[in-house]
C-alpha cells in the first residue's frame, strides 16, 4: 500500500512540475508572439500573372462586376476598386458590351485561418480548394496521451493534459493570440480581342449526378472576348487581431492588386 501511495504522490509531483515548466514555456512564447506580432502584416498574392495589351485613352473603358459569396457581408470591394480603376485612367461603364475590358471578381471566403491554409488557398489557383483553418484539439490530446502513456493509474494521463493544457491556455488563449485572416478572391478579366482576332472558347464540366456519378459537359463557340483568370489571397496577420482592425487593410491590399492588373 505504501509503494502504492509513494508512486501517486510520484505520478502528481511530476505532473505539477510538469505544468509548472509548460505553462512558463507558454507564458514566454505569448512574450514573443505579442513583440514579433505587435505590427499589423498583410500580404496580398496572386496565383497567376496576366498581361493585359496596352490601348489607347478611347479604349480604357472598364466593366467592374464585384460579387461577395462569403460570410463577411460587409466585406464591401466594389466601390473600392471602380474608384482605383477610375484614378488610373479607365472610365467606368454600366452596360458590358461597351467595355473594351470587364473585370470579374467573387470573394469566395473572408475567415480565420492559418498560414497553411492560406498557402494552400493560393496553391489551388483559380476555382481551387480552400482548406478550412487547422483546429488545435490535437495539442492537448497529444499532451494527455503522454501523461497517460507516462502513469498507468487510470484518471492521472487525462488529469495531466487538462491541467497542462488548461495553464497553457490561460497564459497563450486569454492573453495572447497569433491572429491572420484570410480573404480568397477568385478573379475573372476578360479583354475585347483586336479586329480581325477569332478566338475559339471551347468549354468543359463535370455535372455530379449523385454519389459517385457524373456526367460530363462540353461546348466551343467563337467569340471576341479573350478570358484571364487568376486567385488573389489577402491575409492580415497581427497578435490579438480583430476582423475590425483588418478588414480595411485587407481591402486596401486586394484593391492595390486588383487595379494594378489594368
Amino acid at each position: 500500500m505504501k509503494r502504492t501511495a509513494d508512486s501517486h504522490l510520484f505520478a502528481v509531483a511530476h505532473v505539477a512540475l510538469a505544468g509548472a515548466v509548460v505553462m512558463l514555456l507558454s507564458g514566454c512564447a505569448a512574450s514573443q508572439t505579442m513583440i514579433s506580432k505587435r505590427n499589423l502584416d498583410v500580404q496580398t498574392k496572386m496565383s497567376e500573372t496576366i498581361f493585359l495589351d496596352p490601348v489607347g485613352p478611347d479604349k480604357k473603358v472598364i466593366f467592374v462586376e464585384v460579387r461577395n459569396t462569403s460570410d463577411k457581408d460587409n466585406f464591401d470591394i466594389a466601390a473600392p476598386i471602380k474608384d482605383a480603376v477610375t484614378k488610373r485612367g479607365y472610365r467606368i461603364t454600366q452596360n458590358p458590351d461597351e467595355a473594351h475590358y470587364r473585370l470579374q471578381a467573387n470573394v469566395l471566403s473572408v475567415a480565420k485561418t492559418d498560414p497553411t491554409a492560406a498557402q494552400q488557398a493560393l496553391a489551388g489557383g483559380y476555382g481551387g480548394p480552400l482548406m478550412s483553418a487547422l483546429g488545435g484539439a490535437a495539442a492537448g490530446a497529444a499532451i494527455g496521451g503522454l501523461a497517460g502513456g507516462s502513469y498507468a493509474t487510470a484518471g492521472i494521463g487525462a488529469g495531466a493534459g487538462a491541467l497542462v493544457l488548461g495553464g497553457a491556455e490561460m497564459v497563450t488563449g486569454a492573453l495572447v493570440k497569433d491572429v491572420l485572416f484570410m480573404v480568397v478572391t477568385d478573379v475573372q478579366v476578360v479583354e475585347k480581342a483586336a479586329e480581325g482576332v477569332i478566338v475559339r472558347q471551347d468549354n468543359q464540366q463535370d455535372l455530379k449526378q449523385g454519389i459517385g456519378g457524373s456526367q460530363q459537359q462540353t461546348s466551343s463557340e467563337v467569340t471576341k472576348y479573350k478570358k484571364y483568370r487568376t486567385r488573389v489571397v489577402s491575409t492580415a496577420n497581427k497578435a490579438n487581431l480583430d476582423y475590425e482592425e483588418a478588414a480595411p487593410a485587407l481591402t486596401q491590399g486586394l484593391t492595390r492588386s486588383l487595379a494594378g492588373l489594368f
